[in-house]
């Protein structure tokens, strides 16, 4: 198993998008979020998903040099044309843009329209708490979520981030999709013939399916309430910015790839002492977090708070690399020959 230390494949995936004419921020912005997504072992979003970004950016989908455009509704609200950025470029400024007015008023919402997919939403919301801000995210994605009743998928599998600073420590961090898995997860198992658990996806005729060749949509967390969930981050995402909605939605990987997607976000940043002291916030975070640590747990196994289990995959591969597969290596290779950037930086385990 080839590995990759998270330092050089940020460094080159940064290098290439530049190399394909994207703005700085750009740049550092899909390079950050798809390393980070790897290195915290949310490989669905990761850095396999490269290829996609090179070829959406490429080909039109994703504006290489987006010009934002920010309105100012109301004093402690904000809208936002993203101008067809990476819902990951969009995302990260506009938690920088809505950081200071959050700081001034208490809180602040930044709704974000004509924008794309957004990666791992946590690596968007993570930059709140660098300002000492908890922060609420949510956005919308194309139809994949199975109808309870139903045969076929209206809602997406809508993401939802909440994160909060702890000082010393790792945030707060929670980062989930409405369904069981991510769509691009189960990308990863049919890639690998894997089997899937029940419960996860459903075939054609809305019934459970263990095959991932079969599956054609997501089944949702907690069935009825994560849909209702989905749908509740479709009112905040596309209803209330006047994007496409639920399986109006063009497909990430099956739309023409020079076709804008129109996705939207939305984030609501808060002051952590808009109540009680940061101290007092900081303090009650710190003890909550450890009591919940030291319930009694079943053997060989603990109880952990969001974001424990990133936290022990991130300290694993900081160590000892990030995986790659032998297509991804094979592609890496690709990219260094026609890009002449003479990236040399594979270990292995």
């Amino acid at each position: 198993m080839r590995v990759i230390k998270a330092t050089h494949i940020n460094k080159f995936i940064n290098q290439v998008l530049l190399k394909i004419n994207c703005d700085k921020f750009t740049a550092y912005s899909v390079s950050k979020s798809l390393t980070d997504a790897s290195l915290r072992g949310i490989d669905s979003h990761g850095i396999r998903l490269l290829e996609h970004y090179l070829n959406s950016f490429i080909n039109g989908r994703k504006n290489r040099k987006p010009k934002f455009k920010f309105n100012r509704n109301f004093p402690a609200f904000i809208s936002m044309d993203a101008d067809h950025a990476s819902g990951i470029t969009a995302g990260m400024k506009a938690i920088n843009y809505a950081s200071k007015y959050a700081k001034k008023y208490g809180i602040c919402g930044i709704s974000i329209f004509n924008s794309s997919h957004p990666g791992a939403l946590s690596t968007i919301t993570l930059e709140a708490t660098k300002h000492d801000l908890i922060c609420i995210g949510v956005a919308n994605a194309d139809n994949l979520i199975l109808s309870p009743g139903g045969k076929k998928s209206y809602f997406g599998t809508n993401p939802i981030s909440i994160v909060a600073p702890r000082e010393k420590k790792t945030p707060f961090c929670l980062d989930m999709a409405t369904s069981s898995i991510p769509w691009n997860k189960l990308l990863i198992l049919k890639k690998n013939n894997e089997l899937l658990e029940d419960g996860i996806a459903a075939d054609e005729k809305g019934n459970n399916t263990n095959d991932p060749n079969k599956a054609k949509t997501l089944i949702s967390i907690g069935s009825y309430k994560g849909y209702v969930l989905a749908s509740a981050i479709e009112m905040l995402c596309s209803i209330m910015t006047g994007m496409p909605f639920g399986k109006n939605i063009d497909k990430m990987f099956d739309a023409p790839i020079n076709k804008k997607r129109k996705l939207a976000q939305f984030y609501i940043l808060l002051r952590v002492d808009n109540v009680i002291t940061k101290r007092q916030f900081v303090n009650n975070l710190k003890k909550m977090s450890q009591e919940v640590r030291s319930e009694p747990a079943k053997r060989k196994h603990k109880v952990m708070m969001p974001n424990d289990i990133q936290e022990d995959y991130k300290k694993v591969r900081l160590s000892k690399g990030i995986p790659i597969d032998s297509s991804f290596y094979k592609f890496i290779n690709k990219l260094n020959e026609k890009y002449n950037i003479k990236f040399k930086y594979f270990d292995k385990n």
